[in-house]
């Protein structure tokens, strides 16, 4: 039986005491209320994919799949930071590259593309998902207004090239929306402060983090924003496969002694994580 919606307004005003924005506090106290109609528990925080709405695997229409820890994961500005990256032994690249001039778009993915081949990286294009195609590279990656403006025909266009796709997420109402069309991965934040970008929501932090990396417990999942080698440990233990980094390793003074010690890092947490 569904609760009397003043508890569920309680719970709404309750999730936004605790900082959460409006759709996300709807999201949970819905959530709540599934989990309470579904287990009768009442005091833990909802966490089931089912309580949010998100459908069981496997799917039919999931996009390919990718390994369940990318590890050290480099959004890098062009080309040219893609090939250094590589061949400093970082194993997922991102392309973000910044233009409306379709010719240089399509010459920076081409390179960028170039730059991995013959080695085991794995390159996502971040928004450029025609160009990623013509090019051939492993991934696309979207943010939630990327994917917003996207046609369901885009989207298949995307999975029947075989390429992965990744989407980024700031919350539970986001999440939910990538959710719905089943990516190789999800990425969430922004874990700390970043200068990078204005975020429509405050920090995550590791505790809201560790939460969500519970609930989408089926995806391969990479924390982004704000992340340094002191922050690693922390990040880590929340439960997700991958870290993304830009400025830790961009602003560097030595990006590859940067890229090796994350590098390092990571993996020593993760094996001594599956020893356990």
């Amino acid at each position: 039986m569904a609760l009397p919606a003043t508890d569920e307004a309680l719970r709404i005003s309750a999730c936004l005491q605790l900082g959460f924005i409006p759709a996300d506090a709807a999201c949970i106290a819905q959530a709540w209320q599934a989990q309470i109609a579904r287990t009768g528990n009442t005091t833990d925080w909802p966490d089931a994919p089912q309580d949010f709405g998100l459908r069981p695997w496997p799917r039919q229409d999931a996009f390919p799949c990718c390994p369940q820890q990318l590890g050290l994961y480099a959004v890098l500005p062009d080309a040219a930071w893609v090939g250094r990256m590589v061949r400093a032994g970082v194993p997922t690249v991102q392309l973000r590259f910044k233009s409306d001039d379709a010719q240089a778009i399509a010459q920076e993915v081409a390179a960028a593309v170039a730059a991995v081949q013959g080695t085991s990286a794995r390159l996502f294009i971040n928004d450029h998902w025609q160009a990623a195609i013509q090019a051939g590279a492993y991934g696309v990656h979207l943010g939630q207004e990327d994917l917003d403006v996207l046609q369901p025909v885009d989207l298949d266009a995307i999975r029947t090239a075989g390429l992965r796709l990744g989407v980024s997420t700031h919350g539970y109402a986001e999440m939910q929306r990538a959710d719905r069309v089943s990516p190789s991965y999800i990425a969430l934040g922004a874990v700390f402060p970043t200068t990078l970008k204005r975020m429509a929501t405050a920090p995550q932090g590791t505790a809201r983090l560790a939460a969500y990396a519970r609930l989408l417990r089926g995806y391969p999942l990479v924390a982004i924003g704000g992340i340094d080698t002191e922050r690693l440990p922390e990040v880590l233990a929340s439960g997700v496969g991958s870290i993304g980094v830009v400025r830790a390793l961009t602003a560097a003074a030595d990006p590859e002694l940067a890229a090796a010690e994350l590098g390092a890092t990571i993996q020593k947490f993760l094996t001594t994580a599956q020893k356990r």
